[in-house]
């Protein structure tokens, strides 16, 4: 058959099997595996090349990179002698690694008025607590009095300090301690003690006060300066934190210890070893400076060396002036007492001493008073020793004689000693201090004033129902103290007559006077008030 188009080729036979069949058919014929043969021949080329090509040339990245020159850094800052325009930014310095140390911090106080310290505001919750938060420090959580709680013995005299006076005070009486502290202030010696006859010289406004007359060498000036400190440091006031007062505090601790012995000693006296040694203690209890710790416990052992013991030794006991004898004097004690229970509270090792005292009260009281033990404690009425021989067992007493009488001072010492609401030693001292010493007008025996006060507060503030210390804070302290302090008139503005004062070593003057009055107003926040019938001192003291 002739094709229809003359360009295409004759048409080949192809013979199959002996059978011819035309062009079409032929490729009909044409197995399939040849097709898919030749179609991989032609792909497996066509990837051949690509991958020659590959080896010759790379294609470009999708995205083109821009490379930048390493960074310069900046030129230096031009210097003007103006401040940049508002409109530009002010240049910011870069954070130091460390920061700069501050070698010293400068803090300039004006005098306060007693105003901001007194009892606007009072903060309610617990009254004898320090802050929201009860500490745990050692020398805020031991107990002194009988009693105490989580702000320890120091609780009150700071954030505590208004809640006490407010329960117990009046403002009157914290502007008489306000005013007393400023007497104090002005009446510092330049080198930072209190001296009893010759602190007029530092006041210069007048009328003058008077010079002391007793105890005018080394021995009165160490307990004037005890005495001092220790009016500043019970209304809350140390010598680092800022206060009005912290520089007056600090020269006095500074000359105090400047005159301590290599020993630990103030003078071979126990009267004024012990004050000072109170004083040194409560600066470091309630400072914690640290420099401080090994001079308050040098000056602790020594009170236990000097301590009376029994004969064999075996016990200790109270104390006399000075060493070696076995006449326990009340008065001595007392003191070398509060100093041990200051110390303890400051954390320093008072040894067994308080438990020699405890020795001492029993005796000495028993002796003074047969049959003690069978007083009513709701009327009945003991005395205390001026002294008492612990080898004799002599007691030196005549009641109502003024410096022979110490029921004030046992009074206080079984406070310490933990007896309770209801026992016969504690309250027969109490009713007879309240019901013979209770003070009607101004110049008293202000020393029987400061015991009678410490012990009465102590054993009933807590008590709502207590009459013997409600009659004692309105009469003696809110009326007879605030009355008879001079005020507006010189250098007498702030303290108390010594005249007429009556006690054994009053003569020491207006230091002494003014001192006994101040530490008395300060009682509300200067010791925690107990509850007897519901407190003890755990320690068994």
């Amino acid at each position: 058959m002739a094709p229809n188009n003359p360009d295409v080729c004759m048409e080949t036979t192809v013979i199959t099997k002996g059978i011819p069949v035309d062009d079409a058919s032929a490729r009909r014929a044409v197995p399939a595996w040849i097709i898919s043969t030749v179609a991989h021949a032609v792909i497996l080329g066509l990837l051949t090349l690509i991958a020659a090509v590959a080896t010759q040339e790379k294609d470009p990245p999708a995205v083109q990179m821009t490379v930048l020159p390493p960074l310069q850094p900046d030129p230096p800052p031009v210097i003007t002698d103006s401040l940049p325009s508002e409109k530009e930014p002010l240049p910011i310095p870069e954070e130091a690694v460390e920061p700069n140390p501050i070698e010293s911090l400068e803090v300039t106080l004006e005098d306060t008025s007693v105003e901001e310290t007194l009892v606007e505001d009072i903060a309610r919750g617990e009254p004898d607590a320090t802050s929201d938060t009860a500490l745990a420090d050692q020398s805020m959580m031991v107990s002194i009095g009988s009693g105490g709680n989580a702000g320890g013995p120091w609780g009150r005299r700071g954030l505590g300090k208004k809640r006490a006076v407010g329960k117990y005070g009046t403002p009157e009486t914290e502007r008489t301690v306000d005013r007393s502290l400023k007497w104090f202030k002005r009446h510092q010696s330049p080198n930072g003690q209190w001296d009893i006859d010759g602190y007029p010289a530092n006041c210069q406004e007048n009328p003058k006060c008077e010079p002391g007359l007793e105890h005018t060498g080394i021995d009165g000036d160490l307990a004037g300066t005890g005495y001092a400190l220790l009016c500043f440091l019970g209304a809350g006031f140390d010598h680092r934190m800022p206060s009005p007062f912290r520089d007056t505090v600090s020269t006095g601790v500074t000359w105090l210890v400047s005159q301590q012995g290599a020993d630990g000693s103030f003078g071979p006296r126990n009267y004024e070893h012990a004050i000072a040694t109170m004083a040194l203690a409560e600066a470091f209890a309630m400072s914690n400076d640290r420099a401080l710790r090994a001079p308050a416990q040098k000056a602790v052992d020594i009170l236990l060396q000097r301590q009376i013991r029994s004969e064999d030794g075996a016990y200790g006991l109270g104390w006399d002036y000075t060493s070696g004898t076995q006449r326990n004097d009340a008065s001595v004690t007392g003191w070398c007492a509060m100093a041990l229970k200051s110390a303890a509270a400051a954390g320093l090792n008072t040894g067994d001493g308080m438990a020699g005292v405890k020795n001492y009260l029993d005796a000495a009281w028993l002796a003074t008073n047969p049959g003690g033990k069978d007083l009513d404690p709701y009327t009945g009425e003991s005395t205390f020793p001026y002294t008492w021989n612990s080898g004799t067992g002599a007691v030196d007493i005549s009641r109502g004689e003024q410096h022979k009488d110490l029921a004030s001072v046992g009074a206080l010492l079984a406070v310490f000693l933990g007896h309770e609401a209801g026992d016969p030693m504690l309250e027969s001292l109490c009713n007879y201090g309240a019901a013979k010493q209770t003070p009607t007008a101004y110049p008293t025996n202000t020393y029987y004033l400061y015991y009678n006060t410490l012990a009465l507060f102590m054993a009933d503030g807590d008590q709502e129902e207590s009459k013997r210390w409600h009659t004692w804070n309105k009469k003696v302290l809110h009326t007879l103290l605030v009355d008879a302090q001079h005020k507006d008139e010189g250098c007498l503005n702030g303290s108390w007559d010594w005249g007429g004062t009556v006690f054994h070593g009053h003569r020491t003057g207006r230091i002494l006077s003014t001192a006994y009055c101040c530490l008395s107003l300060e009682v509300y926040y200067r010791y925690v008030g107990t509850d007897l019938a519901k407190r003890r001192d755990k320690k068994g003291w």
